[in-house]
This record gives C-alpha cells, sequence and structure tokens, in this order.
C-alpha cells in the first residue's frame, strides 16, 4: 500500500514555564503528520520529544524516511525510530486502519477528570489553596506535585505545609524527575507511606539506579516514568505504576493494546500535545479509567494554551500550523 506523507513544523509557548528538577520547559516544537492511503484515507500525527535535544534525531528520521513510502517498508522501521517519531506514524496508521477515530466502533473517547499539576518551588501552595477553594474540600481530588527543585529541607516544610491543608478525599504524587539521592528518597518515602492520601513517588531517583528504585518500592509505592523511556524494557518488567506518555512513548498501538486487554497500573500522561496528539492521550485515558487499576491521568489542565492548534478536529490544527 503506498503512503502519500505530508508534514508541517508547529511551536507553542506553555502559558508558563514547567519547572522540574530536570531543567525548564518553556515551548513546544515539533511537526504534524498528515499520512494518507491511495484510497483517499488520512491518519494524523504528531512528533514533539519532551527532551528538545531530540529534535534534530527526530528531522533526520523524518527527511530519511523510505520514499515511495509503503506499509511494508514503515512497519518494521517503527520499532527502531525515537519515541515521538513512533508516536506520530504509528498513531497515523491506527487511525488508517480504523483501530482509533472515526471509522473505529467508539470513536475518539473523552477524557475523564485528570489530576492537577502543581508547580515547583513556593508557587505551590497559593495554586494550592486556589484549587481547594475552586474545587471545594470534600471532592475527590489527585494532585502531582513537582519536588526536588528547591532545596531540600525548605521542600520538606512546604510538604507539611501541604499536608496540613490537603483534605481527606485528596490523593497526592510526588515528582522528582529522578532529582533525588537514595537517601532524600527514602526519607520522604517514609514521611508519607502509610498515609491514606499518599499515592506514589514519581521516579524519585535517577533513570539509571534500578537498584535504588527497587529497594525503595519494597518500602511504599514507586512509579517510573523516565527510566520506562530509557530502557523501554522495564515496561514488561516492572512491578508497579508506570507512568506512559504516549507522544513520546513510540508507536501507541502497543499501549492502545494493553489498556484495551485490561492491562493494570498503567497512567496515562501529557507531553504537553497540540490537539491532534491530545486526542490519544483523551482516548488512552478513559480506556485506562475503565480498567482494573483506575487512576486519574495527568493532563495538566491550565499549561497551554488555547486556539486552534489545540482544536478536536485535526484539519483544523493542520492549518493552523502553517
Amino acid at each position: 500500500m503506498d503512503l502519500q506523507l505530508q508534514i508541517r513544523p508547529f511551536r507553542f509557548a506553555l502559558i508558563q514555564p514547567l519547572r522540574t528538577a530536570a531543567g525548564v520547559l518553556r515551548d513546544r516544537s515539533g511537526w504534524l503528520l498528515r499520512l494518507e492511503s491511495r484510497g483517499g484515507r488520512i491518519g494524523w500525527g504528531e512528533v514533539s520529544p519532551l527532551d528538545q535535544a531530540l529534535l534534530p534525531r527526530c528531522r533526520r528520521e523524518l527527511e530519511t524516511l523510505p520514499s515511495p513510502l509503503t506499509r511494508e517498508t514503515l512497519e518494521p522501521l517503527l520499532p527502531r525510530l525515537s519515541g515521538a517519531i513512533g508516536f506520530g506514524l504509528g498513531g497515523a496508521l491506527a487511525e488508517l486502519d480504523g483501530l482509533v477515530g472515526d471509522r473505529a466502533r467508539r470513536g475518539w473517547l473523552m477524557a475523564p477528570q485528570g489530576a492537577e499539576l502543581l508547580p515547583a518551588g513556593g508557587l505551590m501552595l497559593p495554586h494550592l489553596d486556589r484549587l481547594l477553594e475552586q474545587r471545594g474540600r470534600r471532592r475527590a481530588l489527585t494532585l502531582k506535585w513537582k519536588v526536588a527543585a528547591e532545596a531540600d529541607g525548605l521542600e520538606r516544610r512546604w510538604l507539611e505545609q501541604l499536608m496540613e491543608r490537603l483534605p481527606s478525599t485528596a490523593r497526592l504524587r510526588l515528582d522528582a524527575n529522578g532529582g533525588w539521592d537514595r537517601t532524600t528518597a527514602l526519607a520522604w518515602m517514609r514521611s508519607l507511606v502509610g498515609d491514606a492520601r499518599f499515592a506514589w513517588l514519581e521516579q524519585p531517583l535517577p533513570p539509571d539506579d534500578r537498584d535504588g528504585l527497587e529497594s525503595l518500592a519494597e518500602q511504599g509505592p514507586v512509579a517510573l516514568d523516565e527510566s520506562l523511556m530509557r530502557d523501554p524494557r522495564l515496561r514488561e518488567t516492572w512491578p508497579g505504576w508506570q507512568v506512559r506518555r504516549p507522544a513520546v512513548d513510540g508507536d501507541p498501538r502497543l499501549l492502545l493494546r494493553d489498556l484495551q486487554e485490561g492491562m493494570p497500573q498503567r497512567m496515562v500522561s501529557t507531553a504537553f500535545e497540540t490537539g491532534i496528539g491530545r486526542r490519544w492521550l483523551h482516548h488512552l485515558a478513559a480506556l485506562q479509567m475503565q480498567g482494573p487499576t483506575p487512576a486519574a491521568p495527568g493532563l495538566a489542565p491550565g499549561w497551554c494554551p488555547a486556539g486552534p492548534l489545540f482544536c478536536d478536529d485535526p484539519q483544523v490544527v493542520w492549518e493552523a500550523a502553517t
């Protein structure tokens, strides 16, 4: 089957910079993909690595795709391409095949209620107070706080104030983005484990510290994020929670299949997508919530701007990128 691929660049700034232990994320850029079959069916994709240093690799991979492009040449390539490219091309193929989208039996599923992303540093407590005022203290609420971005002693004091404010109906995830050492991570785990409001520590240690992560997981709940991108084989072996970012995870058909089959302990999180990639995020998040271990997805509401680039209609998104 011959395929016609069109590519358009895009770029947008976040409403506010996202500061983590790994650095500051201010904007997103990449490419939108339009893949058309000989029969006129269209699949849409998005390519945007979280690590901007990977943009040159993604550009090279797009520029060196086989020509003419066929299903037979493309499918074997996907596992060898970068995760962001695998997402874009694999997602477009899935839409062409009717696995998702307008030709699928259930169409695109709507996103469930997501977790609220708390900013790092001193902005966290005022942001939390506003959320509690808006949402009420009796309603279920999942919060994710970016830690390991300030001095540990300061963040521990903020944690005490956070826990004093946090209602019994809330759930708290702490994301260190690999920024702690083993001693610090263990101290945080011991201070939180046993509290019914505590969900997990997300990537508390550097991605390569497999022994440290396994040891810490014996003390309490640990969810992996960056480790899964560094070594995708962990997706098959890690016994705890996995934070999966479809937009940089590779071919999304694999995660789609897992969630359709009821794979537990998979939580879906954003990489700050355009409307094309967001359709996948929302669809997979809805599937996860219908599975055996429902967990609020990481949709980061309020961090991406509004506008046609974030529309649900891929044609509108495509035209907005020109």
